[in-house]
């Protein structure tokens, strides 16, 4: 009973409040931003405190500071108004005048896949809408979604906690790359010659690419890791003039310099896999980033 009484007590144009003194760290400029008067919003603030039980800001020189409470609130904050506003609105996201940033985490294979066609369409029907692109592991990636730091994912996720949802951009394989002469004459890379040959491994905080790792030890194989790195852009200019075989997602190697180089199958079985968008469900009702998720399956299959 004790909650549903502090329930009947919370105003939403009190959450609308505090959105805004969390975004501009000062009494009047969020009266300014919210057509208010600054004895108004000072008298929500001071209700919000009593609510929920903590300062929320705190004064520091001429503006203020947010408490760790407060800082803890503005994502689900954030989200939540978001939600309510789509909720009352159904048809009110318009992507022509929409000003949002989303928040989106990817490797820089995943960059070079999603980025350059996802861009030109945000600057022709959405200019209103700003990226900020992030690099994590796989790992951080869904912890981030998860937490409430990342708007979306792209990658390779072979297992997803229940509260995240997934969009299947497409289906990928894996391939080798190595020098033209470093090839047999039949221009075949077998199973031995990829064994004794030094690999050039990428990888990301520990998450490496468990896929050839798992494929290998079923064939009770290693190969040798010579170098690792987490940047694939660079890895194809070690193979040029050298033994070293690099296997990547096949899209990677899309733009490479045939003269000197050869994207050949790998010798053994590697699962293919699919990359995916992924987010978290309490965003379902988040209709701009919905319309963000379609433009993305969109660019890919272009």
């Amino acid at each position: 009973m004790h909650q549903m009484n502090d329930l009947r007590r919370i105003d939403l144009n009190l959450l609308v409040i505090l959105d805004a003194l969390l975004s501009e760290q000062h009494v009047t400029r969020a009266a300014e931003r919210l057509h208010l008067s600054q004895p108004a919003v000072s008298h929500a603030l001071a209700r919000l405190r009593d609510l929920l039980g903590d300062p929320l800001l705190v004064r520091a020189g001429a503006g203020l500071v947010p408490t760790p409470r407060a800082l803890e609130l503005v994502v689900p904050l954030s989200e939540t108004l978001a939600q309510v506003q789509s909720l009352l609105a159904p048809n009110a996201f318009d992507p022509a005048t929409a000003k949002r940033t989303f928040r989106l985490a990817m490797s820089d294979y995943g960059a070079a896949i999603v980025l350059p066609g996802l861009i030109r369409t945000l600057r022709r029907e959405a200019p209103g809408i700003d990226l900020q692109i992030s690099h994590a592991s796989r790992e951080g990636m869904l912890e981030g979604v998860v937490n409430g730091d990342i708007d979306i994912a792209a990658a390779v996720f072979p297992e997803l906690p229940n509260e995240l949802r997934s969009l299947p951009l497409f289906e990928e394989h894996y391939a080798c790359l190595v020098d033209r002469n470093s090839l047999p004459a039949e221009g075949v890379l077998d199973l031995p010659t990829y064994l004794s040959r030094p690999h050039v491994l990428l990888e990301m905080r520990g998450s490496g690419t468990p896929e050839i790792e798992r494929a290998l030890t079923c064939l009770r194989e290693r190969r040798r890791v010579a170098i690792s790195l987490p940047h694939w852009r660079v890895a194809p200019e070690f193979i040029s003039g050298t033994d070293l075989i690099l296997t990547v997602a096949s899209r990677a190697l899309r733009d490479i310099d045939e003269q000197t180089l050869i994207v050949v199958p790998p010798p053994f079985q590697i699962p293919s896999f699919t990359f995916v968008l992924v987010w978290h469900k309490r965003r379902g009702g988040d209709q701009a980033l919905n319309w963000l998720n379609q433009r993305i399956g969109e660019v890919i299959k272009r």
